[in-house]
């Protein structure tokens, strides 16, 4: 009787941890999905993007006449392999915008039959989504914001080469809701956390999406030379 108790009481156990651990992948899989709120309208020249390499997250922030900033969208992103300031080409960093001078879209481009070589036996595959946000980093060259076709498992994570990867999904909404030529785009450097502005920003998004005062909802051509290099 001793003897059936206790594998009785052990099965209970393995059962508890394994929902547990069913639990945890499903919290992390529905927290991993984009989030479009419902925001005031606000023009496009006064919304800006903040990446943070500690969240792994890309924010779209607008504002308001009011002056107040408020967060209009978030998406999971998949950054650099290697962390710390991008130095060079090749080396597998994500460069981080110097303070108070954000970088900036310099174009975008229909980037759906670009192909990249990742050395990894798959040969020359399309890698890019749908659109590549060019971005204006002094110093260097190729970087920018886009799908990530064929690599969709990446996002969120720590596997390009240097670029911002999106689910193919949100770069299509990033394009057609937010971005714009010349769009400023902050990239945070390793560990910094929310500045004191987007903490107040986020806190009330939270309100709006529990129901207090709106609701929020989930989502998730300009041509240019497709021969163009780029880091992926």
């Amino acid at each position: 009787m001793k003897k059936l108790l206790t594998l009785t009481l052990l099965a209970s156990l393995i059962m508890g941890a394994s929902a547990q651990v069913v639990d945890e992948k499903l919290a992390t899989t529905a927290s991993d999905k984009a989030v479009i709120y419902n925001t005031p309208s606000i023009e496009k020249k006064n919304t800006f993007i903040v990446i943070s390499k500690k969240d792994l997250r890309l924010y779209v922030y607008g504002k308001t006449a009011s002056g107040d900033t408020v967060l209009m969208a978030k998406f999971p992103v998949c950054l650099s392999k290697n962390k710390g300031q991008k130095q060079r080409r090749g080396d597998m960093k994500t460069p981080s915008s110097p303070k108070g001078k954000p970088f900036s879209i310099s174009m975008i481009q229909d980037a759906s039959s670009w192909k990249h070589d990742f050395k990894d036996g798959r040969g020359s595959i399309k890698a890019y989504g749908h659109w590549f946000l060019r971005l204006v980093t002094p110093g260097h060259s190729g970087i920018g914001i886009h799908g990530s076709t064929n690599n969709e498992e990446s996002v969120p994570g720590r596997a390009s080469e240097g670029c911002i990867r999106l689910r193919d999904a949100d770069i299509i909404t990033l394009k057609e809701k937010f971005a714009y030529v010349k769009m400023p785009v902050h990239i945070k450097d390793e560990g910094e956390g929310m500045w004191p502005w987007e903490l107040k920003a986020h806190k009330a998004a939270a309100t709006h999406c529990n129901g207090k005062k709106g609701d929020c909802h989930k989502g998730g051509k300009t041509m240019a030379d497709p021969n163009a290099r780029t880091t992926h």
